[in-house]
Parts: structure tokens; C-alpha cells; sequence
């Protein structure tokens, strides 16, 4: 598992290497919840995905990415807001080869 950080902001947007897979992710607050899109190679794998804590956001098979994202409360089991981004909510990629995967 490796930890993806993010800053105490409500919506951005980073690129970062995952598996050699050049990922374009954004993180973004609406009323309704944390939404996550991620792309590869700038083609979208997921769009608005709802963050829920501990849930696979892709759920694809690895054919069209290698492994997946999610997010944990460390303090329990509440859902991601960003005002806790990198204290309370951790944002991980999960590897194929993790046990959690």
C-alpha cells in the first residue's frame, strides 16, 4: 500500500506514478460528498466516484488499471471530508500484491 497525499483543500487535482501507470487523479468536495475521478494516461477510468471509507473506488479489472484507490479513517469509520486530509483520512493505493487487494 502507498500513501497518495493531499492537501487540506476541498478540490485538487495531482499526477502521480502508480505501478509505472501515469495517473491523473482529482479530489472534490460537493454537497453530496468526496468525488474522485481518475485517469490514466489522460483516458478516464473513473468518474465521480463517491469516497466512502475503505471502499475500492475503481473496482475494474486490472487489465485497465493495476490495482486500486481508497480512502480510511484512522479514527474510525467515518467517510472522507477534506478538512482531515492527512491526519484523520489517509488516501492509499492499494497494489495488486497487498493483502487488502
Amino acid at each position: 500500500m502507498k500513501l497518495i497525499p493531499l492537501a487540506v483543500q476541498p478540490n485538487q487535482t495531482l499526477s502521480v506514478v502508480l505501478a509505472g501507470q501515469n495517473c491523473q487523479i482529482a479530489v472534490y468536495t460537493k454537497s453530496t460528498g468526496l468525488f474522485v475521478d481518475l485517469s490514466v494516461d489522460n483516458i478516464p477510468i473513473v468518474t465521480a466516484a463517491l469516497a466512502r471509507d475503505r471502499n475500492r473506488i475503481v473496482r475494474v479489472p486490472g487489465d485497465v488499471f493495476v490495482g486500486d484507490l481508497t480512502f480510511y479513517d484512522t479514527q474510525g469509520l467515518n467517510d472522507p471530508t477534506y478538512d482531515g486530509f492527512g491526519t484523520r483520512y489517509q488516501f492509499a493505493y492499494i497494489e495488486s500484491t497487498d493483502a487488502l487487494y
